[in-house]
């Protein structure tokens, strides 16, 4: 893997990360790394009392999603399981997570000692302005560990949606027939009387 403008770094809201049942739940930033880190094992977060941990991710403009990056804990310490939830406006909790239907649930590599690069469902995840991660059942089912999250695909400007909604093809007026500028001029010039 190379770095690309496809890393979408620059558009997590770093600062508004965080996450449930870390042991120090200020962690959950350090797992939001430039790219030239990712495989960096000096920051991590673990889960705290038992192997389940969820991660909550904003991201500052809407995104399109193509892939999520994971360097995970190693050997007891590896999560199995993840699912996903977006555009959640706050955090997944555990008891939303047992009754709400993930948009993805993906089987996590063991024995991985590097990133791994994930695709997702692109569809499912067109326009996404949160994530909500869920680790669990690590291998040793006492301690979860995150060393690294990271996200590729591509930043979903609102200006570019709503002005491409607006661009309506117009056709050209010379080649409109006289009879249907005259109904159009006349349309536009009705009155109803009260």
């Amino acid at each position: 893997m190379s770095s690309d403008d496809s890393y979408l770094f620059h558009v997590i809201d770093r600062d508004n990360v965080h996450g449930l049942n870390l042991a120090v739940p200020e962690d959950a930033k350090e797992l939001i790394k430039e790219w030239a880190e990712r495989e960096s094992t000096e920051r991590y977060a673990d889960s705290g009392v038992d192997d389940q941990m969820i991660i909550h991710i904003p991201f500052t403009e809407n995104v399109r999603l193509r892939s999520i990056l994971l360097k995970l804990g190693r050997g007891e310490l590896t999560p199995r399981h993840l699912r996903i939830y977006a555009n959640h406006n706050t955090i997944v909790d555990f008891g939303d997570a047992e009754h709400t239907k993930p948009q993805l649930n993906i089987s996590l590599l063991e024995g991985e000692t590097g990133v791994v690069e994930y695709p997702l469902h692109v569809a499912a995840f067109a326009s996404v302005h949160s994530l909500s991660l869920f680790f669990n059942e690590s291998v040793g089912d006492d301690v979860s560990r995150v060393y690294f999250i990271g996200f590729k695909g591509d930043v979903r400007s609102t200006k570019q949606v709503v002005n491409s909604m607006l661009d309506v093809p117009t056709p050209n007026a010379g080649d409109a027939r006289v009879v249907d500028r005259l109904s159009e001029r006349a349309a536009g010039q009705q009155t109803t009387a009260r």
